[in-house]
């Protein structure tokens, strides 16, 4: 039984309606970018009116909305939303879909270690993640082309857009800690929600307090940053980094040690 292609099958088609609703959400704001530079000083008019903290919260940045590097940092503001309850549900669905379906009890009877069903679950989950990044990437990058007439840097947005892994990949493996440590999760996507958005909202206080931007992922990769430097934020790429190594781990501690609930 080869569990990571049976955990990618049973993804296929939540993997397919994710990756869509994102491609859906960034052809139709790009598409609308023409229309904004027509009138862009009243839109950053308008935009001024906005707190400080609803804009850094939404990735606007006035001194760079005029173009579409920095017009595609508000999207992917939403894209990212989407795209982290994407990869929490998934992620903790990866020991809880076996309990809910009362299939574990089969799963553990197979000749492999509980480390091996594990690896072989995140795995799949990273799959589809990099496969749902790959195709919106594509399509983001073939309509930000078509909608400007301004050649702009490829390397600076691949980095935009890969941000979108980066913070799946933490709310991943948020979800997968949450499986293990849970008995039993009657409602994965209530959990996904109610997490996710509790990060969303902080995102948007970290304009008041800088301290609060350790604490969201949400806040790691700033768009503004990125667009002037060319890079990343080298403290909360290891903050990242840190999270996500040290919850797997925890995960693989606790998950070969804990009672599967079968029933």
């Amino acid at each position: 039984m080869n569990v990571f292609l049976h955990e990618l099958k049973t993804y296929r088609k939540s993997t397919i309606i994710w990756t869509l609703s994102l491609i859906v959400i960034v052809i139709i704001y790009l598409s609308m970018f023409p229309a904004f530079l027509k009138d862009i000083d009243q839109m950053k008019n308008l935009l001024k009116g906005f707190p400080e903290a609803i804009r850094n919260g939404m990735g606007i940045s006035l001194n760079n909305f005029g173009n579409i590097l920095g017009y595609y940092s508000f999207p992917l503001s939403f894209v990212i939303l989407i795209g982290a309850i994407q990869a929490m549900n998934l992620g903790t669905s990866v020991i809880s879909y076996e309990s809910r379906k009362k299939t574990a009890d089969f799963l553990l009877t197979k000749p492999i270690t509980r480390t091996q069903i594990l690896t072989s679950k995140i795995l799949a989950v990273i799959t589809s993640l990099v496969i749902t990044n790959i195709l919106y990437i594509t399509v983001a990058n073939i309509t930000a082309s078509a909608v400007t007439n301004n050649s702009y840097s490829f390397k600076t947005f691949f980095m935009l857009s890969i941000t979108l892994l980066f913070v799946q990949l933490i709310f991943m493996s948020m979800g997968i800690i949450i499986s293990v440590i849970l008995p039993k999760i009657k409602s994965v996507i209530s959990i996904s929600l109610g997490t996710v958005f509790v990060f969303y909202f902080i995102n948007f206080l970290s304009s008041a307090d800088e301290a609060i931007r350790y604490i969201t992922p949400f806040k790691y990769f700033d768009t503004g940053y990125i667009i002037e430097n060319n890079s990343y934020e080298t403290p909360f790429i290891i903050i990242a980094l840190l999270f996500i190594a040290i919850t797997i781990i925890t995960s693989y501690v606790i998950y070969s040690k804990k009672d599967i609930h079968t029933s």
